[in-house]
């Protein structure tokens, strides 16, 4: 009997030091996760604090100089800013799609990645349809306030953004809001809709969260004269989703 519970009282001793262990070792892998966490957002906010001061100025002409931004990477190709959100940063391209889903504008690994423009897409944006991607973050930092959109109030209330270019700017417009499959063919292959957008816009109204009617009846009126950019992000929505933001491109005018 003595020896049965001095058995029972060393087994009793071995679960306890078992489970204190992986309580301990559950709290240092959170208390890591969440150290890294802040290092990677804070990654992506110093990189962008540092682009901001490189963000090209329009000039009366409707061109930007970006001597300064193509000197830390060449594959700068405009400065993207939505209002009202936390979306203010250099558009990249690379040779694939994968060149910055995590590489930053100095061509450091960064879990942030870069804001970039399609692979297929045109450089100079001369397509009718561009498409860019960009992180979901915390914060807002990346594509991460694309979200924001997905209550009407804030999409009815935020319509307005800017694309700047070396040799032009155009003002964006924003015209709807979307949430779809990774795989959803319509808005991830840039290439269909360069000579015919009313299979995009018949998409928009069957499948938009919201959008502006009277946007897409102009748009309909065009005939392939308009111009769209698209920006994608991931989203938890359901499995593989992702946030799309459409908006029309409209050549920016000086005052």
């Amino acid at each position: 009997m003595r020896l049965a519970g001095a058995l029972l009282r060393a087994a009793n001793a071995l679960v306890s030091f078992i489970v204190a262990l992986c309580l301990c070792t559950a709290g240092l892998y959170s208390a890591y996760a969440l150290w890294d966490n802040s290092r990677v957002y804070s990654a992506a906010e110093n990189v962008q604090a540092d682009m901001i001061k490189l963000k090209p100025v329009v000039m009366e002409t409707g061109g930007a100089s970006f001597e300064e931004l193509l000197a830390v990477n060449p594959d700068v190709c405009a400065w993207i800013t939505i209002d009202n959100t936390n979306i203010d940063y250099p558009v990249l391209q690379g040779e694939t799609n994968l060149t910055y889903i995590n590489t930053d504008v100095y061509g450091k690994f960064a879990m942030a990645g870069s804001i970039f423009l399609d692979s297929r897409s045109d450089r100079g944006f001369g397509d009718t349809y561009s498409l860019l991607y960009g992180h979901h973050m915390a914060n807002g930092n990346m594509f991460g306030d694309l979200d924001k959109f997905e209550e009407k109030s804030f999409f009815s209330a935020n319509k307005t953004g800017t694309l700047i270019l070396p040799d032009r700017t155009y003002d964006l417009e924003i015209y709807a809001c979307l949430l779809v499959q990774a795989s959803e063919n319509m808005i991830f292959d840039p290439q269909q809709h360069q000579d015919d957008i009313h299979s995009l816009l018949d998409f928009v109204e069957q499948k938009a969260l919201y959008y502006d009617a009277d946007t897409v009846a102009d748009l309909r009126q065009t005939d392939g004269d308009s111009q769209i950019l698209a920006l994608s992000t991931c989203s938890s929505e359901f499995t593989d989703a992702r946030t799309i933001i459409l908006t029309v491109m409209k050549p920016h005018v000086s005052e």
